[in-house]
Order: structure tokens, then C-alpha cells, then sequence
């Protein structure tokens, strides 16, 4: 322990993972948290959500993470949203120590292994080609500490313990199934790359492929499926319309910048093979053969599985986020290659890398949650006018109430993407943007999605009559709607911008 954490190893990780943090800024109940942090909640309080569980619950069937998340909770005593925050903070404290620790297997130069993770803090937020990923979010999301074991199972194998990656690698895998797959994927990729016969058969194909015409295909490694059994169902009507809106699942519809976000790391990292290979860094050279052997392999996979209309239903299972973990890799190799070549330990280099890096990152999240504070902790105030209302909402509503509002709330001018479920703790009907995304894996909610959405349609234009509507056909009884919208109804809390109100 005092090896694998000494003060040459936490000095830079503590320092890069703080910074990093700082550059992302914190959002809990944004985007996905829409899902998973409702979850949570439910574990921890059965009489949340009484209407609409089904929209957060049944996607989580495939994951332990929600089940976890509560148990620490109840172990620890925290409150949920300093225990988020905690957990949050240690997943990235983690991607970073474990890239310090691939990158110590891959480069001698200190200045090469503080530029990796230097690197890889400031590009916590890049968006991973046109995936809708980024290499860590802005809140508590699974894939956080999944990429962590992932990273930590892919330096046990460097290090020739593969044995050892092989918990890891189940844990990953129980705590988000896609990525923990895509890890295993690599993980095998890199498993056989390392072993000396499979590299005596890799160099020889490598000759006869430079010498002349390629004779033989080239072994490729299984990839694992995950067992979604409605992937292999024909898709519904209303799978088919919630994949349209999501242009990440249908890759033959990327734009060419996308594309090149698509095809280039994978390149690059054939080019770093051959350059490694000359500059007599072994390791670095069968790791660049790695991932690119595993970007070519699982392009060709998602090609396939987003190709034909037989298998439509197989795009929902985003094959292209296998960039996510190239993606890791690029930017930790990207930045030990500018520590040793450009930053060299010059602390005006230094100085003139981190405002380039981390204060534009920092300045493209503040555009993207420009109405919020940047690191939103827990108990604080917002300036956020739809998080003032949830907060409200959360305080002074019965746990069982049911409320409507705009279906698309979500992208609404100062809202920044913020779930009501997941703040708000209470029941809504379907909206039209991550409900949305949630059909997607969960197909037989469809037709409730699609029922709700519709009767919600011109929610600009209603009114009293309309919400007396609402209530007669779904059951709601609250409504939060812009303030012109609230004559005619009770409302006991309202802004400058919002009202909540009891329908009659």
C-alpha cells in the first residue's frame, strides 16, 4: 500500500484530480443523473415515485449500481447527496491514479507520466466523438468508477497479473454493463497482444502485409454481447421513434468531423505502434497495438450491428461508445508525449498549458450550465429558477403527489438539463428528452412514453382546462408551468419565472 500510494504517486494524482474536478464542475440530477439518481432514492425511500418508478427502475435491472449506492448510504449514515459527491470525487481520484499507474508501466520520464494525467484531468469533459459521451461526467454516473476498474484491470495486465484484473474487470461489469463489456473486450485484446506466441504470429502476418498482398484475415477477438433479449426482438414503432431522435445511435448519419473523431485515434495509435516500436519502448508499442487492433475489431462491430434494418434494435446498445476507452488512452499518451517534448518541466510552459487547457474546459462547462453554479454542493442555494421550484417541490409537496409539466423542461431556456425525478423527488409524467433516451433501453414502456408525450403536446398553449385534462386521463394533480399559465389554479409558490400549482 505505501508503494502503490507513496508521496511521489499522490502528490500529482491529488493535485490533477482536484484540478480536474474544479474544471468539470458538479451537477448532480443532470442528464443521465435523471436516471440513476432517482433510483437511489427509490431503494432508500419506497414511497417516492409511486406513479412513475418504471421510467428509472427498469433501466437499472442490468446494473448493481443503484442497489450499492443505497447500501452505502445506509452503512455510512450520509445524507444521498454528500454521499454522490463523495463517491463522485473518489471515481475520478481513481481514473487518474490508475492512469498514473499505466502510464509509469509505459513511460520512465517523470515529465511524460505528470503530463499524461495532467492531460487526462483537463480533458475529464472532452466529448468523445459523436457519441454523446464524455471521458468522465459532470455528476455521480456509473461509468465513472466503471472506467476506474477498467483502468486498473488494463495496469494489472501490463504489469503480466492478468489473473488479477479478472475481478476488476466483474465488478466493472456488474456496475455498468456496456462499458465493464468494453473492457473486457480490450482487456482480452491486450491480454493476447502481450503473449510472446501471439505476437510471433502478429509480426508475421505485420511482414508478409508490408512485403505484399495480406494472404490471411487477421485473428479477431470475441467480443462480449450483452444479453439484452429485447435487442434481438424486431423494434416497436416506438423504439423506432426514440432511436430517430438520437443521432449518436446511427453512425451512418455522423458528420465528417464527427468521422474524423471516429477514425483518427484509432490511426494515430497504428502510427504510435511503429513510432514506440523505433524508440525502443516495448510496452508502449504492444499497448498502441492494442488499442488500435480493438478500435478496428469494434468499428467493424458496430458497422455491422448498425448496417442492416434487421438489426435496428442493436443499435440501441451504443456500440460506438467502445471510443470511451481509446478515448482514455489518447488523451493520457497525448499528454506524456507533450510533458516530455514541449512542457519539460519550463513553468511558464507549464503556466501557459493549464490556462490553455483547464480554463478552456472550464469555460466551455460554464456555457454549457451558463444558469447554475458550477459546482453545485449539497444544501446550497441555486440561482437556477427551475431548481428553485424543485427544491420547493421537494419540501413542501406529499411524497405521493403526481405532477405534469413541459415535456421538454429539460432543454428549456436556464434549466441546463436538470431532472426533475431525480431533484424534485417526485412522480411526473414522460417527458420528451431522457425519457426519451430511456425507450431506447427500455422498449416496452413505449406505448406509456408515447401516450403521455402526446396528450402533453402544445403544453405552451395550456391551461386550466388543459391540466383538469391531464388530471381526468393520467391522474396528476400538480402541475409546474410558466406563470401566465397558473389563472385559474391554486399555487401556492411561484418565482419570477415559475409556478407551482394544484390542478382543480
Amino acid at each position: 500500500m505505501r508503494r502503490f500510494l507513496s508521496r511521489t504517486t499522490i502528490l500529482p494524482v491529488l493535485l490533477f484530480s482536484f484540478l480536474g474536478f474544479l474544471a468539470m464542475g458538479y451537477h448532480p440530477g443532470a442528464e443521465d443523473d435523471a436516471v440513476y439518481l432517482p433510483a437511489v432514492k427509490a431503494h432508500l425511500n419506497s414511497a417516492l415515485y409511486p406513479h412513475d418508478a418504471a421510467f428509472f427502475m427498469l433501466q437499472m435491472r442490468t446494473s448493481f449500481f443503484d442497489v450499492w449506492m443505497a447500501n452505502l448510504v445506509r452503512v455510512t449514515g450520509l445524507p444521498v447527496a454528500w454521499a454522490e459527491l463523495l463517491v463522485h470525487a473518489t471515481a475520478i481520484f481513481l481514473i487518474v491514479l490508475a492512469a498514473w499507474r499505466i502510464l509509469c508501466l509505459l513511460f520512465e520520464e517523470t515529465s511524460a507520466r505528470w503530463g499524461g494525467i495532467a492531460m487526462l484531468g483537463a480533458m475529464l469533459t472532452l466529448p468523445v466523438a459523436g457519441t454523446a459521451l464524455y471521458i468522465a461526467d459532470q455528476y455521480l454516473h456509473p461509468r465513472n468508477p466503471a472506467t476506474a476498474l477498467v483502468l486498473f484491470a488494463v495496469e494489472r495486465i501490463l504489469r503480466r497479473k492478468r489473473w488479477q484484473a479478472i475481478p476488476l474487470l466483474t465488478v466493472a461489469f456488474v456496475m455498468h454493463p456496456l462499458m465493464g463489456a468494453l473492457g473486457i473486450s480490450f482487456s482480452c485484446i491486450l491480454s493476447l497482444v502481450l503473449h510472446q506466441p501471439f505476437r510471433a504470429r502478429m509480426r508475421a502476418w505485420l511482414t508478409r502485409y508490408e512485403s505484399g498482398p495480406m494472404k490471411a484475415p487477421v485473428p479477431a477477438s470475441a467480443l462480449v454481447l450483452i444479453p439484452f433479449g429485447w435487442a434481438f426482438a424486431p423494434p416497436s414503432k416506438f423504439l423506432l421513434q426514440a432511436m430517430s431522435t438520437r443521432h449518436w445511435l446511427r453512425v451512418y448519419d455522423w458528420t465528417w468531423y464527427e468521422w474524423i473523431g471516429d477514425l483518427a485515434p484509432i490511426v494515430l495509435f497504428g502510427v504510435l505502434y511503429y513510432v514506440a516500436k523505433r524508440q525502443g519502448r516495448s510496452n508502449l508499442s504492444l499497448f498502441a497495438l492494442a488499442v488500435c487492433i480493438y478500435g478496428i475489431f469494434q468499428q467493424s462491430v458496430a458497422m455491422v450491428l448498425q448496417g442492416p434494418e434487421v438489426l435496428q434494435s442493436f443499435r440501441a446498445l451504443e456500440p460506438m461508445r467502445f471510443l470511451h476507452l481509446i478515448y482514455v488512452f489518447m488523451a493520457i499518451v497525448g499528454g506524456a508525449y507533450l510533458g516530455m517534448y514541449a512542457l519539460r518541466g519550463k513553468a511558464w510552459r507549464w503556466a501557459v498549458f493549464m490556462v490553455l487547457f483547464y480554463g478552456g474546459m472550464y469555460f466551455s462547462q460554464r456555457q454549457l450550465f451558463a444558469s447554475t453554479e458550477h459546482i453545485e454542493l449539497p444544501a446550497a442555494g441555486s440561482r437556477n429558477p427551475w431548481l428553485q421550484a424543485f427544491t420547493w417541490i421537494r419540501q413542501n409537496t406529499p411524497q405521493d403527489a403526481y405532477f405534469a409539466l413541459d415535456p421538454h423542461y429539460m432543454a428549456a431556456p436556464d434549466e441546463d438539463y436538470h431532472s426533475f425525478r431525480a431533484l424534485a423527488e417526485r412522480s411526473a409524467l414522460a417527458d420528451a428528452i431522457k425519457d426519451t433516451a430511456v425507450i431506447t433501453k427500455v422498449p416496452e414502456l413505449g406505448q406509456m412514453w408515447y401516450d403521455q408525450t402526446r396528450a402533453e403536446e402544445g403544453w405552451n398553449q395550456f391551461g386550466r382546462a388543459d391540466f383538469q385534462q391531464l388530471k381526468s386521463k393520467f391522474g396528476v394533480d400538480w402541475v409546474l408551468v410558466a406563470n401566465q399559465q397558473a389563472s385559474g389554479m391554486a399555487c401556492p409558490w411561484h418565482n419570477d419565472r415559475l409556478s407551482v400549482c394544484r390542478i382543480p
